[in-house]
């Protein structure tokens, strides 16, 4: 039997579907209407199968729009679903970094992929990737450009992480003749210092695997890693992270 997750975050929602050897998923935007919008992305992900609701034993549920999803079966938190899904997709990982659409997460593990502590940034967006799309439409980027930065281009320090004071020194960085892929990189530049200052708060040692969208730029990732003096790794699903842990974590109601 097959069993799902779907992850109802801020900017999209993440869905998979696992039966029992692999994962098939799918993301779309979240939109206004969660609990019309969450029933259309696992619709999709069950037609890329050829399969129907009653085809599914169990749906868990997670992400901030959880409690909306009305045909889920369960509620986990993304704490929980983040740690099993990098668990999985990275044997032996022991502290995750998840960078999403409003927060930025640390969670700590043991060898079995249970939670051990974590740690959330506050209400502020600073460094997240509402952050990161915000700086993109302001500099004329693609999320795509930001991760396509040449390796000789220098670091024009940000010296605001406050998204509203950050657009404004972007705009004098701009105004001044400062070239966009210099102040790119220093955005991307602070969000690392940011993500990497939280995971020293938890975690001293060992490799840290980074999850949520963010984590397919390459370029911040090897910012993090830099400032972390400790090798960053990247699953090959990250954005999915959570959504593949609350599959899995459905999947454990049919043992």
């Amino acid at each position: 039997m097959y069993t799902a997750g779907i992850d109802i975050g801020s900017s999209n929602i993440k869905t998979a579907l696992w039966n029992g050897l692999t994962f098939d998923v799918w993301s779309q935007p979240t939109g206004w209407e969660i609990e019309s919008t969450s029933q259309a992305a696992i619709q999709t992900l069950l037609e890329r199968s050829s399969l129907n609701m009653g085809d599914i034993s169990h749906i868990v549920a997670t992400g901030y729009g959880r409690k909306m999803c009305g045909f889920a079966e369960r509620s986990v938190t993304e704490i929980t679903c983040h740690a099993a899904g990098a668990s999985f997709m990275i044997n032996g990982a022991e502290t995750v970094l998840d960078i999403g659409g409003q927060d930025i997460k640390v969670i700590t593990m043991d060898r079995d992929g249970k939670v051990t502590d974590f740690l959330m940034n506050d209400k502020c967006a600073a460094g997240t990737g509402r952050f990161l799309s915000n700086m993109a439409v302001l500099l004329g980027y693609s999320l795509k450009d930001f991760s396509e930065i040449p390796d000789e281009t220098e670091i024009q320090t940000i010296s605001s992480m406050c998204t509203v004071f950050a657009e404004s020194e972007v705009i004098s960085l701009l105004a001044r003749g400062i070239q966009k892929q210099n102040i790119a990189l220093g955005l991307l530049d602070s969000i690392a210092l940011r993500a990497a200052g939280m995971v020293d708060r938890l975690s001293s040692s060992g490799s840290v695997v980074m999850t949520g969208g963010p984590a397919l730029n390459k370029t911040l990732a090897s910012l993090i890693s830099k400032h972390l003096g400790r090798p960053v790794l990247t699953p090959e699903m990250p954005q999915h992270s959570g959504a593949i842990g609350a599959a899995l974590i459905a999947a454990k109601r049919n043992i």
